[in-house]
């Protein structure tokens, strides 16, 4: 069995992820990382900065004008952008996969509420409503679509007891149904409030769901190509799918399996089984919820657990991180002015230090004064100083 070292998973990750030479387009650099995290809206623009030379701009232009990028829910109940092309492999297995866990989860709340004794004729009738408005009226936002559909001003208790209206649950569910998109942003890059939109509203051309098995498999084919050498434990993490069908995967990509520096068994497409060479060493600062960061559920071979407390949240969620050489070494900030500071966890040595401050004006001038909030913040991000 061939061992692929820790050494030479940071050169892959590196050169694959577009962090050792920028892409040419906002679209290469989404690929090279499969998909981009869209929880918040300004880690999209963030982590096509860190990997391309294209202002805020042309990432917009891509997200809303080619439409080249498109939102859509997907892996473990999670907003990503994807590459337009994606979209049939990702309907048919994670999104889909998604839609039915949160449409049963949808339809208990809707009669514990006392909304209605029989719900799923409750949904379908709402479902219509929404979809007819649309097509009807056009394009929506969540508020504007509850004064077109009475019944979505329905309200659920959510979390810590806030009250909310029932729409935004509805609207999830058919948007990860694909029957819905996340269409044109009424606020800037930093913010999100789109219009819903049917999908053949936005897309020139609706394509058709792939079956299950064959959009798990183009998935776990791109993230192989992307993020191998990768563990059965890191695959199904990131897809938020079963073992059977990461495994039912591997077994038709004829997946090969390899050993790591830890002893676990991974695995490589079989045409990328040639060992990778030392890769030049690079400074690279990545938002909040990056999918270098979020890529693999094992991370020990590029972060450091005694990190963890001060890189991420509670709930496992990565804040905004400082890269050398294919390893994080902390994470940086923004003051009062919007000049970015890298705080670190580790000395990464001269060399690195320069790089990275030189990577901090770089960010800076392209914020161009904007400061970028998260709900997501690490405790170092926060300035909390634990034991």
């Amino acid at each position: 069995m061939r061992r692929v070292s820790d050494q030479e998973r940071r050169a892959r990750l590196v050169t694959r992820h577009a962090l050792a030479a920028p892409a040419a387009s906002v679209e290469q650099a989404v690929e090279a990382v499969v998909c981009l995290h869209a929880t918040e809206p300004a880690s999209v623009f963030l982590a096509v900065q860190a990997r391309t030379d294209v202002d805020p701009a042309a990432v917009q232009h891509a997200l809303y004008a080619e439409r080249s990028v498109v939102k859509q829910l997907a892996m473990r109940r999670t907003l990503f952008a994807f590459p337009r092309g994606l979209l049939p492999a990702v309907w048919g297995s994670a999104s889909r996969r998604v839609a039915v866990q949160q449409r049963t989860r949808l339809a208990k709340e809707v009669v514990q509420l006392g909304i209605a004794a029989d719900a799923d004729a409750w949904l379908r009738r709402v479902d219509a409503q929404v979809l007819a408005s649309l097509r009807d009226d056009g394009p929506a936002t969540t508020v504007e679509l509850r004064r077109r559909v009475p019944d979505l001003e329905h309200r659920f208790e959510g979390w810590q007891g806030a009250s909310s209206p029932i729409a935004g649950r509805v609207l999830t569910v058919l948007g990860a149904e694909a029957r819905l998109l996340r269409g044109a942003n009424e606020l800037g890059w930093r913010q999100a409030r789109h219009r819903w939109c049917l999908p053949e509203q936005w897309l020139d051309e609706v394509p058709a769901p792939e079956e299950e098995a064959a959009g798990y498999r183009e998935l776990v084919g791109r993230w192989l190509a992307r993020f191998g050498p990768g563990t059965e434990t890191d695959l199904v993490w990131w897809l938020g799918a079963t073992k059977g069908a990461v495994r039912r995967a591997l077994a038709d990509l004829e997946a090969v399996a390899v050993q790591l520096d830890s002893g676990a068994t991974a695995y490589l497409l079989p045409d990328d089984l040639e060992p990778v060479g030392e890769a030049r060493p690079v400074a690279s600062l990545l938002p909040t919820l990056d999918p270098t960061l979020m890529g693999w559920k094992e991370r020990d071979f590029y972060l450091d657990p005694a990190d963890v407390p001060y890189l991420f949240d509670t709930n496992g969620n990565g804040g905004t991180t400082a890269w050398w050489d294919g390893r994080v070494v902390g994470c940086w900030v923004q003051d009062d002015d919007g000049r970015v500071e890298v705080l670190l966890r580790h000395d990464p040595g001269a060399e690195a230090l320069r790089a990275l401050e030189v990577a901090a004006e770089r960010l800076t001038t392209w914020l161009d004064g904007d400061r970028v909030n998260s709900v997501y913040a690490s405790s170092m991000q926060r300035g909390a100083r634990l034991p």
